[in-house]
Formats: C-alpha cells, structure tokens, sequence
C-alpha cells in the first residue's frame, strides 16, 4: 500500500470536507487530492529524484508529500532553521531534485544545479489549478516514501529513511479511517520536517479531520488560532506545552479554548511538573504522551488519557510518578530494555531502550541500524516498570560514569522535581579529577520559588545514595531545548566551563 492512498480514500469519502485551513486559505479533501495527483504528474515530467521541501507548514505541504509518494519518490523536508552551509550540504546530498519552498527561504540556497526550484506560490498554482491529473500510482510498498535528516549533533547528518510499509503500518495500527467528525480540527504547530509533523498529517487525513496550520509556534498564537478556528485535538512538544501553560499563567484574560478535547505531547521528556500543570489548566482534555522515533514511523508507546486521570488523582507515590513515563508499548510494538552485553533486563532495571515491529524501519542511508531479528536500538537509556510503563532517563550517551559507575541522569532529576520549588532540571557528567565525571545540575525555578544548593544535594542523598549527590548545582532562567523539545544537554555541559 502507498501512503497516498489515505488521501484517496478520505478524498472519496469526503469529497467536499475541509482538509487543510491555514492563513493562505482552505482546501477540500477533493481539491487536495486533485491536487497531489497534478503534483506527481509535475514531478515526473521533472526527472527528479527527490522532491524536496524548504518550508514552514502550508498546503504545499500535504500535496508535495502525497504527490511526491504517488510518483514514486522520496519525500524530503529540509529544516529551514539550519545555517546556508548546512542547508547546501544537504542539497548536495539529494539531487537531482525538485525544490519547493517560500521565497525568503529559497534565497538561503541561491542557485542551484541538478534543481528544478519552485516557489511555494507557482507550486500551488501549478497543481491547485491544473486539469492535468492521471491517477497513477507508484505501487511498491518497499519503495521510500520520507526521507528525514537527523539532527546531526554529533556529526554530520543521518538521512534516516522511512518506507511506504513503515508508515502504513503505523497508520493502520493506530489511526480509525474517518474516525472523525466534520466539526473536529487538529492543529498543527510542529516542525514540518519531523516526523511529528508528517505523522500529523498523515493521521489527519486517513481520520478525515481538518487540519489548522500555524506556522509559526507562539504560545498566544497557539491559543488564539485554537478560539478561531474551533480546534479540538492538537500535538505540542514539552516546550511548547510549557510556554502555553505560563502564557496562562500570566496572562489573566488568557482562557484555555472550549472547544480543545485532546492534546497529545511528545519530541522529548516531559517534566512532570509540566504536565501536573496541564492537567489542572485543561481540566476536561484528554492528555497522551506519544513516545517515538524517527526510525520508528513515529510512535512507539502511549500513556493515555485514562493513565494520566488516574496518575494525577493517585496518593500513592508510585501510580503518581507515571505522568513522568511515556505509558506502555503499542500493541502492534515489542519494547524491551538491554544491557551493554545485550543481555534483556527485568523490571525497574535501567539500560538502553529496543524496539521491534513492522513501523520500525531502523535504517538509514548510509546504513542498516536494524539487527537481523528486527529489533533496533533507539539509543534511549530508560527502564520498564512491573506494569509496563516504560520510563525515560536522557539518551544512552548521556550516561555520567563516576569512578567506573554507570548513572542515569533521570535518576537525578526524577527526585529533584519532587521538591515544589522547580519547574524543570537537567543532570549531566562534569570534569572530575578524583571521580572522571561527577554529577552537576542545573535548575529551573517556578516563578517566585527558592531552593537551597545543600537542601537539593541533601534530598538526592536520602532518595539515592552520595555517589548520585550534584556535586554543583546551578540555577537558570530555563533550559537548552531545540524546537522539537529534546534537551541539548551538550549545552548545558556548557554551564559548567
């Protein structure tokens, strides 16, 4: 099956129902669909290779995405955030290509060889007003639908790579086809190229829900937009969902929307001060923690909303610190935890996070990641309890290694969000002459809250023992997040120099 097919069907369904509503207009299922298949005829005549996307979230974007699937080729949204020489980096990793964009962005890259370049404007019109349509359709399941470049923290790129039977199958897994009713709208603030954004997509169109974009992520737009336009589901990353909750905070005519039904977060660790916050400003929502990956389609676990009621209601110290997991693994996903031998853990046993399913794809241009059972390493360090909840603790490289002793930073951070005076932190490994690496921390503050640096290092030697004890602890405004919401921990390393 072909990732645009969800389009087909919810087209045929629902011909005149509103698909997409941004600032430049709305669109129909119909006109989308149309749309796309003028698309896939352009980019055939084009010779490409590639279609790829520089640009924020527009109606380009759905028809770039399915026309680019119906003719067979990958699917490639740039970050438009990167410098020039990035961004031509990976240009020269993708041709020959069809380039679609906005204008000022198009001018990071300036002319370019092997590239037929659109602006988002002539796109649109060249497929939005075409007659010129042919509803044929590349048919291998096995071919690349996306192709999605890494951050690349600590290199250069992975172009990790996403096949039409990946996502399919994490669709078909989750996703009711036209589960939703005309009146429901799901807005869309993440960055379209990652695999949130694209999931998003992705997942709208085979429920058949309108999808609100907004391009540029402000807490007060959010809100705004979500009045407007009668918004009843969205998706944030942990940054976002922060921002929108101070916003409120501090902003007495600020009201959470009415019409808003379900929020579902993830791109990074939540803190769990963070979502206690959310439940009490959204008190009717239904909240879910999506857990996944790149390589993984998207997600991988939940928490659902029944977990987070019942976590938040609980006394008992042990259901409440669930709202800080990421839930349990889906049903059509197998999740275990390993050691560095590759040895499977038991319960409440920290190491790195596997994965195993027919949405894994586990690979990338440059290479296979995948082992030949199928099981990938997500390079999560983290840990299962005895219900199955599964818990977070950095990435495995972040790992603090004092005096040849493995510690996780969550363990760290999992205590220190308990005390009432902070809002977020972050544990890292700092230069020690006696120990190699010692633990320092660095500290967000609820606004108008204090905290002692000997209460804090005294707090984490009653939970955990002395060896986890910060040996410094510093106190910032907030934390390094980058627009997805995961934690650049190099940069709070940075604190400490």
């Amino acid at each position: 099956m072909n990732i645009s097919m969800f389009l087909q069907m919810a087209a045929e369904t629902f011909p005149e129902r509103i698909a997409v509503s941004n600032p430049d207009g709305h669109y129909s299922y119909g006109q989308l669909y149309d749309a796309a298949q003028a698309a896939a005829g352009l980019m055939r005549e084009s010779a490409c290779r590639y279609v790829v996307v520089l640009d924020t979230s527009s109606a380009a974007l759905p028809i770039a995405l399915m026309g680019a699937a119906m003719a067979g080729l990958p699917y490639v949204p740039l970050n438009y955030r990167l410098t020039e020489p990035e961004l031509q980096a990976l240009m020269d990793r993708v041709k020959p290509a069809l380039l679609i964009g906005s204008p000022d962005l198009l001018e990071k890259l300036g002319n370019q060889s092997d590239t037929r370049v659109l602006t988002r404007e002539a796109f649109l019109a060249q497929t939005l007003e075409s007659d010129d349509r042919s509803d044929e359709v590349a048919e291998d399941p096995d071919a690349v639908a996306v192709q999605l470049f890494t951050s690349g923290t600590t290199g250069a790129p992975k172009a990790a790579i996403l096949r039409h039977e990946n996502l399919v199958s994490y669709i078909l897994g989750t996703v009711e086809f036209m589960s939703a009713e005309e009146e429901e709208a799901t807005l869309v603030s993440v960055p379209p190229y990652h695999i949130a954004g694209i999931s998003a997509l992705m997942s709208s169109i085979y429920a058949c829900r309108r999808i609100v974009q907004l391009p540029n992520f402000e807490a007060e737009a959010w809100l705004e937009t979500c009045h407007r336009e009668g918004v009843t589901n969205a998706f944030v990353v942990p940054t976002m969902l922060s921002r929108i909750i101070a916003h409120l905070d501090h902003h007495p005519g600020a009201m959470p929307p009415p019409s808003i039904r379900a929020i579902a977060y993830g791109g990074g660790k939540m803190p769990m001060p963070v979502v206690e916050s959310a439940l009490t400003h959204f008190p009717g929502v239904n909240f879910t923690n999506a857990y996944g990956l790149t390589e993984t389609s998207s997600t991988i676990a939940l928490l659902d909303p029944e977990d987070h009621r019942i976590a938040f209601a609980s006394d008992d110290p042990v259901i409440r610190h669930r709202l800080a997991s990421v839930g349990k693994a889906l049903p059509s996903v197998e999740i275990e935890v390993r050691d560095d031998a590759g040895n499977v853990l038991g319960p409440n046993e920290h190491g790195e996070i596997y994965v195993r399913g027919p949405q894994v794809s586990g690979e990338y241009l440059e290479r296979r990641a995948i082992g030949d059972d199928g099981w990938f390493p997500t390079r999560d360090a983290g840990y299962i309890d005895e219900h199955g909840y599964i818990h977070l603790g950095g990435r495995a490289d972040d790992i603090i290694v004092r005096g040849g002793e493995n510690i996780s930073p969550s363990e760290i951070e999992d205590v220190l969000l308990d005390h009432p005076a902070i809002m977020d932190i972050a544990a890292v490994g700092i230069p020690s002459e006696e120990w190699g690496e010692a633990v320092g921390a660095v500290v967000v503050l609820k606004e108008g809250a204090t905290a002692d640096v000997g209460e804090l290092q005294a707090m984490v030697r009653k939970a955990l023992r002395s060896s986890r004890v910060p040996e410094r602890i510093l106190f910032v405004d907030e934390l390094p997040y980058n627009e997805t919401g995961k934690l650049l921990r190099r940069l709070v390393k940075r604190y400490f120099d």
